[in-house]
């Protein structure tokens, strides 16, 4: 399968196309400029504590107000506190953006800071590391002790802070733990260090300074949402990262060679002017059908997508499918079907937030066990985390995906 991560510009954004077999897995538009950029962090002031939702709300700049869960405030790091030793108005501490506004809803900020790695997430707020479920067995036990043996080389150039021993297992004394990614996995230990210690010394930079600069600093401004994901993507998924505009390469090549400088001689720039990258892959037509309500499936059934304020609803129709007389083999198949198509619709559109799907009725237990085991293992290739909660007694199913970004169609 071929497969090629396509970043142009379009309708006065930056869009980007992650495509398998010259058909779209992911699109996402930005801004062609944008503020307050998710996973940035910054100098926030608490401006009020709701506790009957159980919230602080947190302006990050005058008259830009984030929603702070107070059960999310793991170990926060203050750089101006009130009297008490509970949160309050007026204190100054450190958050990151960590999900966007959606539609009425303010971006939500966090005390619990990660720095982004391609293979590792350095976190504060936890002590223990840890490894993505997507890794397991021998690979993860690999993976946990470089984390310890990246301790103990740090603790031999450094003492822990409070000069006492740092313990055993796989705790951390460092005020942070690691947490490694999908990407990981199978990858040479001396490229696992080499972003252990990138994100480490990036982190210190990060207290040292925080303690000196005024409220509402951004500490950290976040690479740009399309060159963020060029380390969420799985190595697997990027075979070629390929650009038709001058500009975006530059920016494309100055942030693979700071960051992750392996994935440099995957960058192209397309220079064929005869055939535009724009039509040489159908990208307008690509990111038209990713807004359409309905989708056919080649066996002639579609689906109907409607999203709505509290969840998103997806029918599956049998449409022009002639199945014969055997309807109960003719309907699985069209589920079937379905099932790998909403997946794929589910990460294409970024839908998030409670999912309900209306499968074509199934009479048999069995045919219904194969739709669910199908239907889950194509969820669990989503990178984000995307859960199969249960077929209900009306034969609807359920589904949640976490929200990180808006879907395309706001985007749009």
């Amino acid at each position: 399968m071929e497969r090629k991560y396509l970043i142009t510009r379009m309708n006065g954004k930056i869009c980007s196309f992650l495509m398998n077999d010259q058909k779209a897995v992911e699109i996402h538009c930005d801004p062609a400029e944008a503020d307050h950029v998710l996973n940035s962090i910054y100098i926030g002031k608490i401006k009020n504590i709701a506790k009957n939702i159980g919230a602080a709300f947190v302006e990050i700049a005058p008259g830009v107000v984030c929603h702070l869960a107070l059960d999310d405030m793991k170990r926060p790091v203050y750089t101006k506190k009130g009297a008490s030793g509970l949160p309050q108005a007026g204190d100054e501490l450190l958050v990151q953006i960590s999900r966007e506004g959606i539609k009425t809803k303010y971006p939500s900020v966090t005390t619990r800071l990660t720095l982004h790695g391609k293979y590792v997430l350095l976190t504060t707020g936890t002590d223990r590391n840890s490894v993505s479920s997507k890794v397991a067995g021998a690979e993860k036990e690999r993976l946990l002790s470089v984390a310890d043996s990246f301790r103990k080389v740090s603790e031999e150039r450094q003492p822990d802070r409070d000069g006492t021993p740092s313990g055993s297992g796989r705790k951390t004394a460092d005020g942070f733990s690691w947490l490694f990614r999908t990407n990981a996995g199978g990858a040479p230990e001396g490229l696992l260090l080499r972003d252990m210690k990138a994100l480490s010394d990036r982190y210190e930079h990060l207290m040292a300074c925080a303690q000196y600069r005024s409220c509402y600093t951004c500490l950290q401004k976040a690479p740009r949402a399309y060159l963020r994901r060029l380390s969420d993507l799985y190595d697997s998924e990027m075979q070629q990262i390929l650009t038709d505009d001058g500009e975006l390469h530059c920016e494309i090549e100055t942030y693979l060679k700071e960051y992750q400088p392996e994935d440099l001689d995957k960058l192209s720039c397309y220079s064929d002017s005869l055939l535009p990258m724009k039509k040489l892959y159908s990208l307008e037509a690509q990111l038209e059908q990713a807004l359409r309500e309905r989708v056919w499936l080649n066996s002639g059934g579609y689906l109907v997508i409607q999203p709505t304020e509290a969840l998103t609803v997806i029918d599956v129709n049998t449409g022009k499918f002639e199945g014969g007389k055997k309807r109960e083999a003719a309907f699985l198949k069209i589920n079937r079907e379905a099932a790998a198509e909403i997946a794929r619709q589910l990460r294409l559109r970024n839908l998030s937030g409670i999912i309900i799907v209306d499968f074509i009725n199934l009479e048999e237990g069995a045919s219904k066990k194969l739709l669910l085991s199908e239907f889950e293992a194509e969820l669990r290739m989503d990178p984000i985390r995307t859960t199969l909660v249960d077929m209900t007694k009306l034969s609807l199913v359920e589904i949640t995906r976490q929200k990180r970004e808006r879907p395309l169609s706001e985007q749009i």
